[in-house]
């Protein structure tokens, strides 16, 4: 009965009216086909609880996007947070027929559980039987012969908003792949919950891009991942200027000003809304002495160190689900307990380095090394600039002051992808 349901919504939504659009890059306009129903392909009964239709992800778009997809194809780029409110995207498609071939895996895991940094093996789905491709590990780029049987590869991830969150390196290397295969790459796109403020210096060194730093972005770079994908198309920043043949689904009524609670924990290491608005800050500490509350219930939240000579907090970093070895394992730390703040506090903070600058003032006047990991460091920070400024001493608004010019540089570069006010 459920499929059959789902169905009977499907069919709804294709004959209402409605104002979404879809953006092509090949185009670069804007059509009107029909928007979907209030439910969507959701099992009828179901709501977005968090938010309302205005500015919902645009997988619930069906009746834009699922037309486009008949008779094609499809790969699907998909993790734990791609679901149409409780219903998984693979099952929703599925449900409706669609000739899904293949899931693409990243970081974390179709089901969102792995370590960050674990290896991901390939799969299978037990519930619709597709196979699970990783590219995640070894292989970060799908291969022309993971394309061969392939027309759409359709990508609906939850990001963050911050470079090094490696969701948008994976749809960088998944556009660039499509380029070279002449596949299309479909964005469902989802709102960013830091995406009211640009901050951080754009990647400009060549040997600061990773994995954890694909683009020359801000360290928080205010777009949804159908805008950044619609950037790096347009400045040609895949391998050889290849451009891909890119459809981004939007999203009916969203700005870059709304407060979106995320429904799902994007990834196990940021489990609530505290732990997404204060990433953009504390992820510097994984490349120092520091913790940040992995092996903790406040991953994210908090930060402390063993020697630390101020903070509000005691915590104990122990092995468990996301965070097999955290570091300082098993020893009691001192810290500061962030979570305290209220999600308005946090928002309006924005980037904050007093953590970082303190923090490393602290330890060091204790003889203890703060920068454990510089390089990965700088590549977290796109630069050896922040590690240099915090080692002689600048304070926070200076660092900020510095990159005044950069940060307004981007954002008029930024300006002709963006898709929403």
């Amino acid at each position: 009965m459920a499929k059959v349901g789902i169905f009977f919504c499907f069919l709804l939504a294709i004959t209402a009216n409605c104002s979404n659009s879809v953006v092509s890059d090949q185009a670069r306009t804007q059509v009107q086909p029909p928007l979907s129903s209030p439910g969507g392909s959701v099992p009828k009964g179901e709501e977005v609880k968090e938010q309302g239709e205005k500015g919902r992800p645009a997988a619930w778009e069906t009746g834009t996007y699922v037309p486009m997809l008949m008779g094609k194809r499809l790969a699907l780029v998909v993790n734990q947070t791609s679901t149409i409110g409780s219903t998984h995207l693979v099952d929703s498609l599925q449900s409706l027929g669609l000739d899904l071939k293949k899931i693409f895996a990243p970081e974390h895991g179709f089901r969102g559980a792995a370590d960050a940094g674990a290896t991901i093996a390939d799969g299978r789905d037990v519930r619709s039987g597709l196979p699970i491709k990783s590219l995640y590990g070894k292989n970060k780029k799908p291969s022309a012969a993971d394309l061969a049987d392939i027309d759409v590869v359709l990508f609906d991830i939850q990001d963050v908003g911050a470079r090094f969150y490696t969701y948008i390196s994976t749809l960088y290397y998944v556009m660039e792949a499509a380029a070279e295969q002449g596949k299309t790459v479909m964005v469902l796109d989802r709102p960013n919950p830091n995406g009211h403020y640009t901050a951080g210096r754009t990647l400009d060194y060549p040997e600061a891009r990773s994995f954890i730093g694909i683009a020359p972005i801000p360290v928080v770079h205010g777009m949804t991942v159908g805008e950044f994908a619609r950037m790096v198309n347009g400045e040609g920043w895949l391998v050889g200027g290849v451009r891909a043949k890119l459809e981004v689904i939007t999203m009916p009524g969203y700005d870059h000003q709304q407060v979106y609670d995320l429904p799902i924990p994007p990834s196990p290491n940021l489990p609530n809304q505290h732990s997404i608005y204060l990433y953009p800050s504390l992820c510097f500490f994984e490349g120092t002495a520091v913790s940040v509350g992995r092996g903790t219930r406040k991953q994210f939240q908090l930060y402390g160190h063993p020697k630390l000579r101020y903070g509000d907090i005691r915590f104990t970093p122990t092995p468990g689900p996301g965070s097999a070895d955290p570091k300082l394992n098993g020893e009691l730390c001192r810290g500061v307990d962030l979570s305290k703040m209220s999600l308005e506090e946090l928002r309006q903070a924005e980037w904050q380095l007093d953590h970082l600058i303190r923090a490393y003032q602290d330890l060091t006047e204790q003889g203890i090394k703060f920068f454990t990991r510089p390089d990965h460091f700088d590549l977290l920070a796109g630069g050896p600039e922040l590690r240099t400024m915090i080692e002689n001493g600048n304070q926070a608004h200076q660092i900020q002051a510095s990159i005044t010019d950069n940060i307004t540089a981007f954002g008029q570069q930024r300006a002709p992808y963006l898709l929403y006010p």
